[in-house]
């Protein structure tokens, strides 16, 4: 019977975070390296793990996330294998190396504890959003793991003066130190995404990457605020 389903084994492990496939979501743990993920991701897991939904420390940093109603976080920690996934969506490892991440909440699926992180306000943007729109900051030295609707896109914006533009419903992540800005399109409104209002872009420029899903899922995206 296990002869069918040896390709789907595990492999060994090889890192903090890595892919099981493009769905999924391998962690190794380990005592003292706590995990932060979001709640309901939790597939499998081998070993003792326990489970700490919506922490304390969770609750006071992100009194300002985007849904209002607190991080939806779980902190996991222990010893072992654990497997995460989000609705099957394509999972993306990230290694930070003392840089940063700015990624919109809904793609967030899991980082270490020690990263500091934390929810801010997208500079450029109040004048075309009212009160502007909030994003969540990543930064550190640690592992971060993203999901993408769909196999994204990693834009190198290079350091010119051309500007990258992308649809805010089809956005997962970018680099923080990239300058946003928002840009109106009446002429292109029923080309780009698939709003019945004027077209509205994000653009990016600077040195640093875009990721971008080819989905353009508006359930719960980039909230504006009031």
């Amino acid at each position: 019977m296990n002869q069918p389903l040896a390709g789907y084994a595990p492999a060994p492990v090889t890192a903090r975070m890595e892919n099981h496939g493009s769905h999924m979501l391998k962690v190794a743990m380990q005592t003292g390296n706590d995990l932060l993920a979001r709640v309901g991701s939790m597939v499998a897991y081998e070993g003792f793990i326990q489970y700490e939904p919506n922490p304390p420390a969770v609750r006071q940093i992100a009194r300002d996330w985007i849904t209002g109603e607190g991080a939806p976080l779980m902190k996991c920690s222990g010893d072992g294998l654990l497997y995460l996934a989000d609705y099957g969506a394509n999972v993306v490892v990230i290694n930070l190396n003392g840089d940063g991440i700015s990624v919109n909440a809904t793609n967030l699926l899991a980082f270490d504890a020690h990263l500091q992180w934390g929810v801010e306000r997208v500079k450029g943007l109040a004048k075309f959003a009212g009160q502007g729109l909030w994003n969540t900051k990543i930064s550190g030295q640690g592992w971060v793991a993203l999901t993408s609707r769909g196999k994204p896109i990693v834009v190198d914006c290079g350091g010119g003066e051309d500007e990258t533009y992308v649809d805010p419903d089809a956005l997962v992540a970018w680099s923080p130190n990239l300058k946003v800005k928002g840009k109106r399109s009446f002429k292109a409104q029923s080309l780009i995404g698939r709003g019945s209002g004027e077209a509205y872009q994000m653009a990016f420029s600077g040195q640093g990457i875009v990721v971008v899903q080819p989905s353009e899922d508006s359930t719960d995206r980039l909230r504006i605020r009031g």
